[in-house]
This record gives C-alpha cells, structure tokens and sequence, in this order.
C-alpha cells in the first residue's frame, strides 16, 4: 500500500486512443490500374452506354416540359409520351426536309471538290511553285528523275450502303426511343427505390434533397442549351437563306451548325472550316466565298461570349482547358455521340461535387 507522502500512479491511457490508426490509401500503380481498366471499360462498352447516355440525354431535355404539363393536370405517362411524339415528329419532318439536300451535297461532293482546286490554284501558286521546285531539286539530288511514282489503288465505299444495310442502327434507334421514354415514366420511381435502400432517415432525407436539386439543374441547363443552339441553328439558317442559299440547304447547314455548338472549341472549328468550303464552292467571287465562315464566326463569338453566360450564369461555367481534355477523351472513346455529350456529361459531374460535402474543391477545380 503507498504511503501519503508517494504519488499516485497515473491511468494508464490507450495507444489506440491517443492515435487514430492511419487510413489506408491506395497506391499509385493500383490507382493509375483503375483509371486504366475504367477507361477500357467504357470504350468496350459503348454499344450499351451511348443508347443509355443518348436516353438520359433526352429525358433531362424533357423533363422541364414534362414538370409544365403536370401543372396541367396530366398524368406523367401521357405528358412523357406527348414530349416524346412531339420531338419524334419534329426529328422524323426535319429528317425528311434534310435528307435530299444532304444526298445530294455527298452526291456532288467529288466534283465540287475538282471545282474548287481550280479555284484555289490562283492563290495557292505562289506555294506550288516553291514546292515543284524543292521536288525537281531533290529529284536531281537522289538521282531520281526516272522513276515513275508508285501509283496506290483504293477500293471505292460507299457509306450509304454500309449505313442502310446495317441492321444495329435500327436496333439502337429504337433503344434510344424506349429508354427516353422509361427514364420519363420511372425515373423518379427507380430514384425513389433507390433512396429507399440507404439505412437512416436523415440520410435519405439529404440525398432526396440533393437528387431533386441536381436533377432539375441539369435539366434547366441541357433544356436551355438546347434552345440556345436550336436558336443559333435557325438564325444561321436565315443568314444563309439570306445569302440566296435554297431553303432546304439553308436548313441543312442551320442544323448541322446547332449540333456542332454542343462541342465548345471543337464543334466550332469544324463548323468554319465548313463553312469556308462551302463558300468557296458556291460563290466565284473571293468576299463572297467568306462570307458564310464569317458570319459563323461572327453568331458563334455573340453566342459564346454574350448569350450563354447571360442566360446560364458563372454557375455552370466550365474551365477552357477542363472542356478541351473532356472533348479529346470522350470524343476518342465514343466519336461524334461523345464529342456532343462531353459537355452535359462534365456538367453533371461538376453538379454533383458541388452538392456532396467534402467533393466542393474538386467541382471548384472544373471552374
């Protein structure tokens, strides 16, 4: 027994306690194995996931229309195949009004294309002649004047063919159509059994909260660039209408301007690059032949610089360099389906970090 005058002996306090055990992190090879095997696994996969991508696409389109009619008193189903039918029917009488005058451009593409050589010998002289005298010089270097150069045969596709008589186009139009059309009806019911798997109520209660309030964000924001390159395709449609285009053709460059703008920096590119060609084949005179790019270049730059971030606010602004790494990997994975959905795709990502806590830095590194 310890007398009065000694110290009492401390309490012993758990190691455990005093020092959490430290998390466990994963490795660098086994993380960069993973992003890897993610990243195959999309590419391999995209015979199933662009059809689901492309149907989500469209249900976020239509479900702000879908909330209006509920206010009508119309039951989901009937308001879902309504948006459903009418956009349907806007597609299949664009289809037909583009169809011709698009057959017909691929139809005339080889001449036009001889056409335009002629054209463009004038200014690009100056170039070739540099270049045949480089040639007849190497040529008298290498000693090869005499040989005749290797002549390469091609065989000659036609993608028309290959397109109508692959029957998978077919099946995944009609997969688009039925998954549009179910993620409309049951997508709050497949949400709402979704949520009902998590243990807690306060859990479920804050992520019903976070759902509802991504999903009616990012469909306010596909709804309205959607309408916002739906404008742009149509007011470059009068231009070129303006410009003593047909009609048909007028609206054949109107809507091939309005999906390019899906694709920031990419799309428009592509979409002066066209352009030029375009003028160059239709018009003689040389103002002329620039004047469809510019006027392009002139609706993209008021569009891009002025409308979109009005309308949509800093919110949903993206990085530059974000946008241009997103278009190489998802146009690389999934081509022209990808190069248009890259950006609602970084969207909803950059939504969701926002909203889950802790994940703030990461949507505010996507800015």
């Amino acid at each position: 027994m310890p007398s009065p005058d000694e110290p009492l002996p401390a309490d012993p306090q758990p190691a455990e306690a005093a020092t959490p055990p430290p998390r466990p992190r994963a490795s660098a090879p086994l993380l960069l194995l993973t992003i890897l095997a993610v990243g195959f696994t999309l590419w391999a996969a995209q015979p199933v996931l662009l059809p689901v991508l492309l149907a989500m696409f469209f249900a976020l389109v239509g479900n702000p229309i879908i909330r209006l009619l509920r206010r009508l008193y119309l039951p989901r189903f009937i308001a879902a195949l309504l948006v459903l039918l009418g956009g349907m029917t806007g597609a299949a009488l664009l289809g037909n009004q583009l169809l011709p005058p698009a057959m017909e451009w691929a139809r005339q593409a080889p001449r036009e294309m001889r056409q335009l050589a002629s054209k463009l010998h004038a200014l690009t002289k100056p170039v070739q002649d540099a270049n045949q005298a480089a040639e007849n010089f190497a040529r008298a270097a290498g000693g090869t004047a005499g040989k005749r150069p290797p002549i390469v045969l091609t065989a000659q596709d036609d993608p028309y063919r290959r397109l109508l008589a692959t029957p998978r186009l077919l099946a995944s139009i009609l997969a688009v159509v039925l998954l549009t059309f179910f993620f409309m009806v049951y997508g709050d019911n497949l949400q709402r059994n979704a949520i009902a798997l998590l243990p807690g109520r306060q859990q479920k209660k804050l992520t019903v909260g976070i759902l509802q309030s991504i999903e009616r964000e990012v469909s306010r924001y596909v709804l309205t660039i959607s309408l916002i390159n739906l404008v742009v395709g149509m007011v470059f449609a009068g231009v070129m209408y303006a410009l003593k285009f047909p009609l048909d053709e007028a609206l054949l460059w109107g809507t091939l301007v309005a999906l390019l703008n899906f694709a920031p920096y990419v799309g428009p590119l592509i979409g002066v690059m066209l352009m030029l060609l375009v003028g160059f084949v239709t018009f003689d005179e040389l103002w002329q032949s620039l004047l469809p790019a510019g006027a392009y270049l002139a609706l993209h730059t008021l569009e891009g610089q002025l409308i979109t971030p009005i309308v949509l606010g800093r919110r949903m602004a993206l990085s530059p360099l974000v946008l241009i790494l997103a278009l190489m990997l998802f146009g690389w994975m999934w081509g022209i389906i990808g190069l248009l959905l890259a950006v609602p795709l970084l969207v909803c990502i950059k939504l969701v970090l926002a909203k889950v806590e802790g994940m703030e830095g990461w949507a505010r590194l996507l800015e």
